[in-house]
């Protein structure tokens, strides 16, 4: 039963997007902000598609934590799960992404026309001063911007690896930080098929203020991060005990 569902949210989650990403054309002749709708839509009908079929569901804790205007939005990344679960909290928002994503067929459009922050990873340092020119002139139009601290997926309870590039845009940038914790790898792992039913716990915290050193940031974020994280991945698997033994 859990492949039958799997399979099912598998080929309707993909069928969705391309619909959504066929039937929002004319979005791409408009400002970003209709393409931002289309992203909205693409969230929600994949969060109804984990619900209804494959019985994950999701809470959403520390709301009252975003911040309006201007700030970088640091979430753990476990999933793909996340890569779409938070667009609902963000009106204005820009990820940094791999440049590779905006080559997939229509995906890449919206990306372009987003006004995402694609960098060649393979560039080292001139990607990071790239990222930080970039980034100052989209905070400056009141946006948020995405990144994930760690680069890419890391497996549920694997040990942190925070990357440099998430303190060098905080110190470049001098705006409030938004942790965000959550457990998405325990239903949605990376890199696996099968999604898994409960539900999937995420936590805004509090956010941390603009102007600390970057030695100082990068280990607060990560110490608030992680603790949260592994609380979250606890109480989960006090929920869901039958999770320990997949």
């Amino acid at each position: 039963m859990l492949f039958l569902r799997s399979l099912a949210f598998n080929i309707l989650f993909y069928s969705f997007l391309t619909c959504i990403l066929l039937l929002g054309l004319p979005a791409l002749m408009f400002h970003r902000k209709y393409v931002f709708t289309v992203a909205r839509i693409w969230c929600d009908g994949s969060l109804w598609l984990l619900k209804h079929i494959v019985g994950l569901d999701v809470e959403f804790r520390g709301t009252e934590n975003i911040p309006t205007g201007p700030c970088i939005i640091a979430p753990k990344h476990q999933s793909v799960w996340e890569t779409f679960a938070l667009l609902r909290f963000f009106s204005d928002f820009t990820f940094i992404l791999k440049r590779e994503l905006t080559w997939i067929p229509l995906f890449g459009l919206y990306v372009l026309k987003a006004e995402q922050i694609a960098i060649n990873r393979t560039k080292g340092r001139e990607a990071l001063a790239e990222v930080a020119e970039k980034s100052k002139a989209t905070l400056s139009q009141g946006r948020q911007i995405f990144i994930f601290p760690e680069g890419t997926r890391r497996a549920a309870g694997a040990e942190p690896n925070y990357k440099f590039g998430v303190a060098y845009l905080y110190a470049q940038n001098q705006v409030p930080c938004l942790p965000v914790a959550l457990n998405s790898g325990l239903f949605w792992p990376r890199r696996k098929f099968l999604k898994r039913p409960g539900k999937v716990l995420v936590e805004f915290l509090p956010t941390i203020p603009a102007g600390l050193p970057r030695d100082v940031f990068l280990a607060t974020l990560q110490d608030k991060i992680e603790s949260s994280t592994n609380r979250l991945i606890e109480e989960s698997l006090s929920d869901y005990p039958e999770l320990k033994h997949r």
